[in-house]
């Protein structure tokens, strides 16, 4: 198996030899990319949602091979590519051999940036040959990060498309919180996994859009940084307006459990469910897919602050950034739990 990595890394380290210009991406590194970018490795979830929207021809396969409800809300020619596994984050899982016979012009790695993701893309850039590249991933960058991909990759004429519409979803938040007192905007606490006692802290980027749709996220009184695990006992400290449940099994055991009975949410009924088909729209990943995602938090949160057809607004989204026409009775699936039963 040396012997075949050694001689694949040599093919693709002969490939440089068609790199003709420079890239700076959000690590200050200096990459030599080709000038025709064909076919994109993600280097984790957040990248593959990317460039599935972006460029979905030029994906070369999914991290992980996409769940059968998730296909249902994917192309045909997407739902059918293979996975490579990550090679970012935790449970890193690509091998490498698999990954050097995709033969992509490009590793792309979105999200966030720090010496630790600097230090992996050198090291993997150093070891295939492939130039890897590192984007900000922020949600408030949206609209720039699908500009610059679009330059990077040559649709820029749809990534204006794109940014546009996250322009748009950035600029009717701000518009909306602007008319809702600080007051009056909710607590919330976000839970995962079938416990939910796994939560984003202040700053992790899994609960970005809960703050920039101006909820407290109450964890972040557990201080700054990324995924964590909390007690019970924490949580009826917080008292919660609302909990949000990345998964159904959560949501149903904290409303019948009577150890979660003495938290706000759960004795006023405010636990929901956060739409996760194809790709969660709060986090799982954190990437595009949180702009229809911060639509429904607004119609969740401020259902009198906000005029938004939801129904309308998934299936222009579905449409727009995943390419697939979905139904009314699929818009109902996605949104089951999502947000309070119509009296």
């Amino acid at each position: 198996m040396l012997g075949r990595l050694l001689a694949l890394t040599a093919l693709a380290l002969g490939s440089t030899a068609i790199h003709a210009r420079e890239f700076t991406d959000a690590g200050g590194r200096v990459v030599e990319i080709p000038d025709d970018i064909g076919v994109v490795l993600p280097a984790g979830p957040p990248a593959a949602v990317l460039v599935y929207t972006l460029a979905p021809h030029k994906l070369a396969g999914w991290v992980n091979e996409p769940s059968k409800s998730a296909q249902e809300f994917l192309t045909p020619e997407a739902a059918a590519l293979p996975a490579f596994g990550r090679l970012t984050g935790q449970g890193g899982s690509a091998n490498m051999e698999v990954v050097l016979q995709a033969n992509p012009d490009v590793i792309i790695d979105v999200g966030t940036v720090n010496d630790t993701y600097i230090d992996l893309a050198n090291r993997v850039q150093e070891q295939t040959g492939i130039p890897y590249i590192l984007i900000d991933g922020s949600f408030e960058k949206s609209g720039d990060t699908y500009r610059l991909l679009g330059d990077l990759l040559g649709a820029s004429a749809r990534a204006d498309l794109l940014a546009t519409y996250a322009d748009e979803t950035l600029s009717q938040l701000t518009t909306t919180l602007d008319s809702v007192p600080a007051a009056q905007r909710p607590t919330v606490y976000y839970g995962r996994g079938d416990e939910g006692l796994e939560t984003g802290l202040s700053g992790s980027i899994n609960v970005e859009i809960l703050e920039a749709a101006g909820a407290t996220n109450v964890a972040a009184a557990a201080g700054k940084g990324g995924l964590s695990e909390v007690s019970l006992e924490q949580i009826l400290v917080w008292n919660p307006d609302i909990v949000v449940a990345a998964r159904a099994s959560f949501a149903k055991a904290a409303l019948s459990n009577p150890d979660w009975a003495g938290i706000k949410a759960v004795a006023d009924g405010a636990v929901y469910v956060a739409p996760a088909l194809p790709f969660g729209w709060i986090d799982s990943p954190p990437s595009a897919n949180r702009l229809i995602g911060v639509r429904w938090l607004q119609e969740l949160f401020y259902p009198e602050a906000v005029d938004i057809d939801l129904t309308a607004e998934t299936k222009e989204f579905f449409n727009l950034f995943y390419g697939v026409d979905i139904t009314d009775e699929q818009v109902g699936k996605l949104l089951a739990g999502a947000l309070p039963a119509v009296n």
